[in-house]
């Protein structure tokens, strides 16, 4: 690829939002599809998406938005999917333009459910792209704190670290600093996984475990995660670097965590349907819990966190209970 690449985003939520404002600062112009034309009008004039992250200021001048997802893709070199993974099938079942010689660039931190993979194995399998055209942003970065310029770092992880390069040279910026890496499989699996420790850390809150608690508690998520990833794509990497690590511990900690959020609306009594209503957004390690649940029933790793987590979201067991099960497993 060359400077001349043409990059589309898919998704206007909250991290499609911060995707743009990113790119924006550095190239001169961006594709971007979104579904609500009435968001569309709003930023065409005003140079804000009106329904996420409102206060990040958008090079509208540069954007090229539609509503039709074939255009954006026929106009792009690059893609990068920004929508939640349970909405990723129904989004792309749209699609009419090929995208198998397209670069895919996932800003997806889920499983897509319907298949029971993450997002590259996703698109490999049902676009026919090929694994070196593949690639995956991932933190530790809130879109939250892009809006408000503040320092932050990010991760692209592709085989081809050529492509890789080519993106994060595209994304950095005065406050972007962008690192590439090889590992696709382990980021992205590393990515789901922390959403759903997150998670368990507002769960604990919520139920009010204090910050000594929640010290061992992530502690001992970091090895939960290692042993995942190790199993399922045995390489070597260095789990605490911020692709794995810091991407955790933003998650696990940050004001601004949906999935930490929604925990703690469980660990305080909230019923899951209320929790999401009062979200208003979704918190991905909903989804990705059950998916790695069912992934771990053949895999067989000790996951105490991540079993606690499903067996209070999806059967229905005791918060307190479990939170306290749990503790006596953790070192």
């Amino acid at each position: 690829m060359n400077e001349n690449s043409k990059i589309g985003i898919i998704g206007g939520g909250s991290w499609g939002t911060a995707i743009v404002k990113m790119l924006g600062e550095n190239v001169d112009a961006l594709n971007w599809w979104m579904r609500n034309e009435d968001a569309i009008k709003h930023i065409q004039k005003f140079g804000h998406n009106p329904n996420y992250i409102s206060d990040a200021e958008l090079k509208k001048n540069k954007l090229n938005i539609s509503s039709d997802i074939n255009e954006i893709v026929e106009n792009s070199d690059y893609l990068v999917l920004a929508v939640p993974s349970a909405f990723l099938k129904s989004t792309l079942d749209s699609l009419k333009i090929p995208i198998k010689d397209k670069i895919i660039i996932s800003a997806i931190k889920g499983i897509v459910p319907e298949n029971n993979t993450i997002v590259g194995e996703f698109i490999h399998n049902q676009y026919n792209v090929p694994y070196v055209n593949i690639g995956v942003i991932t933190g530790p970065c809130h879109a939250e704190e892009v809006a408000l310029e503040r320092l932050s770092y990010l991760t692209i992880a592709c085989s081809d670290v050529e492509k890789a390069e080519f993106f994060a040279n595209a994304i950095s910026g005065r406050y972007i600093k962008a690192t590439v890496s090889d590992d696709i499989y382990g980021t992205e699996y590393a990515a789901v996984l922390k959403n759903v420790i997150a998670l368990a850390s507002g769960i604990c809150h919520g139920l009010g475990y204090g910050d000594n608690f929640q010290a061992v508690l992530v502690s001992n998520a970091i090895r939960e995660i290692k042993r995942f990833v190790d199993k399922v794509h045995p390489i070597e990497r260095d789990i605490k670097e911020s692709a794995y690590l810091g991407d955790l511990l933003v998650t696990a900690y940050s004001q601004f965590s949906r999935n930490r959020t929604f925990g703690e609306m469980i660990g305080r009594g909230y019923s899951v349907n209320a929790a999401q209503m009062k979200l208003k957004m979704v918190a991905e390690g909903y989804y990705a819990v059950k998916c790695i649940n069912e992934i771990n029933e053949k895999q067989k790793i000790e996951m105490p966190i991540t079993e606690a987590v499903y067996n209070i979201l999806y059967d229905k067991k005791s918060p307190k209970n479990q939170m306290r099960l749990l503790a006596d497993r953790l070192n």
